[in-house]
């Protein structure tokens, strides 16, 4: 009797999880979407110049320390504690937790947001030396960087809210609130960059307002769960010491992707002008598939694989992780061959107008196919790491982190001086998939991660699948065309073109093979 139960039970966990990542999946399309768009107006107007780079420069250092703390370290520590509050204890103590999360994390974030602002000339020298040799490039992208920083201290209060919300199970709002950063940066770039005497501090504008408008928009739905913090300085509260705990290592074992990139940065501003740039629009396409579906899912198992641990169901935790990675890989495996093989086009189709130059689409496209092998890799190791720090274990992954990002910087030497930009991007795919391996050899060994056996059938047809897709690509290359030496309408219709008959063929041959929805439940 308990067996037909829990198969029910289990069916309607899987289906919840699998409709809750199609609709985060969803909302981060349309962001993605609007991201690119947004981009394409940044190409348009700022082009590849010297005080592109500093803008672009400006813009990575507040998105990096969101990407370490906020989504990074934070929201791997919080969600976990949260979700054992929930668990185990009452309403009024996980609304303590809160308020002492909420207010501790403002002061930290305010005094981190000021000292960064004070020292901007310096910290600019830090993450982009190569700028030393231009006191005007330097000078200008220390002066945005004043306008951008309190970003942070705005995004890193949104990720506080995004992870209550997460953990509540109302995925859809934090999933639309980054749209809000691509709206307010198109807006700034298309109706006041243009005509500004100085179009970069106009975007800078639009950044710092992004930040705060993303954190006005998710007070509503906080208050309508009655969860809407009441801010006090709680460092001696126990949830709060459980996540700094956590947090600390966890800078490394979560964010090496990030530290990777800025480390990109750094060595790219000694290369030509443009690298910068050339780096920045491959990694925003590069990111198009990672933040649609990995994060999504990552974003909706955490809560689910901290639950399962804090309920002792060791079971269910591997069945959980076992199922995202299978619908993770019928992703990522084409997704990296169709950015591979469509590099240039899509470069072209999205950024190719304005000051941006035909030269740049083909540095541009380069660096994206280098991003493109490591794409499988980056996306595994966002839902691989959930599998650690659902657990609160931060040492392996730290450790995991540690030697990526060493073996990092030493690709990095040794590939950036023949291969320029693209050895940059080559070196941070290569880190990847080391990084993703021991994160995956650490769970399977300890039978946290057990394939399931659905794995046999999904191999089948996932080398159909793209196999077919590769040579339905390759057709339409044969046709040569020049994208460059096209008008906007026709990069456009021909790159729609390409992309819809490749989805057809890629889900067509995958049914084929035998994909059912059973393969996509666990």
């Amino acid at each position: 009797m308990s067996e037909q139960k829990s198969t029910p039970d289990k069916e309607s966990k899987s289906l919840s999880l699998l409709r809750s990542g199609v609709l985060v999946s969803i909302c981060t399309f349309l962001s993605r979407i609007l991201g690119l768009v947004r981009d394409a107006a940044l190409a348009y107007v700022l082009g590849a110049s010297g005080s592109a780079d500093a803008f672009y420069v400006a813009f990575k250092i507040p998105n990096f320390f969101r990407r370490l703390f906020a989504e990074g370290a934070f929201a791997q520590a919080f969600v976990p504690v949260l979700s054992d509050y929930r668990v185990r204890e009452g309403k009024d103590e996980v609304r303590a937790l809160i308020s002492a999360v909420s207010g501790s994390l403002a002061l930290v974030l305010l005094c981190i947001t000021v000292f960064f602002m004070v020292c901007a000339p310096w910290v600019v020298y830090i993450f982009a030396p190569g700028f030393a040799g231009d006191d005007g490039q330097a000078r200008l992208a220390s002066e945005l960087l004043v306008i951008t920083f309190p970003y942070l201290l705005f995004i890193s209060l949104t990720a506080l809210a995004g992870g209550i919300l997460n953990a509540h199970g109302e995925y859809a709002v934090p999933a639309i609130t980054p749209i809000f950063l691509n709206i307010s940066l198109i807006v700034a770039t298309v109706f006041f960059a243009r005509s500004a005497a100085q179009a970069e501090t106009a975007v800078a504008w639009g950044v710092f307002f992004a930040g705060l408008i993303q954190l006005m928009f998710q007070v509503p739905f906080l208050a309508r769960l009655r969860l809407l913090p009441m801010p006090t300085l709680g460092f001696r509260h126990p949830g709060v010491k459980r996540i700094l705990l956590l947090m600390g290592p966890a800078l490394f074992g979560v964010s090496v992707g990030q530290i990777n990139l800025l480390l990109d940065t750094v060595l790219a501003s000694f290369l030509q002008t443009g690298s910068i740039t050339w780096l920045y629009l491959s990694d925003r396409l590069y990111e198009l598939p990672l933040g649609i579906f990995a994060i999504a899912i990552s974003t909706v198992i955490l809560p689910s694989l901290s639950r399962s641990f804090a309920g002792g169901e060791a079971s269910r935790f591997s069945e959980t992780l076992d199922w995202a990675l299978r619908i993770l890989l019928l992703i990522a495996i084409p997704s990296s061959l169709a950015l591979f093989m469509l590099a240039e086009p899509l470069i072209a189709t999205i950024f190719y107008r304005g000051e941006l130059m035909a030269h740049d689409v083909y540095m541009a496209a380069q660096s994206l196919q280098a991003y493109s092998l490591g794409l499988v890799f980056m996306m595994l190791i966002k839902v691989l790491a959930p599998g650690y720090y659902a657990r609160q274990d931060i040492k392996t992954p730290v450790k995991i982190g540690i030697i990526a990002m060493v073996s990092n910087m030493v690709f990095n030497l040794i590939l950036v001086w023949p291969l320029g930009h693209v050895g940059l991007a080559l070196a941070t795919s290569l880190s990847a998939a080391l990084n993703a391996f021991l994160l995956w050899q650490g769970l399977y060994k300890k039978r946290y991660h057990v394939f399931s056996s659905q794995w046999g059938r999904l191999l089948r047809i996932l080398l159909s699948a793209t196999v077919a897709l590769g040579g339905c690509l390759y057709l339409f290359l044969l046709q040569k065309w020049q994208w460059t030496q096209m008008d906007d309408l026709s990069r456009v219709g021909c790159t729609l073109i390409i992309v819809v008959c490749g989805v057809l063929v890629y889900v067509l041959v995958a049914l084929a093979a035998g994909l059912r929805p059973s393969i996509l439940k666990h």
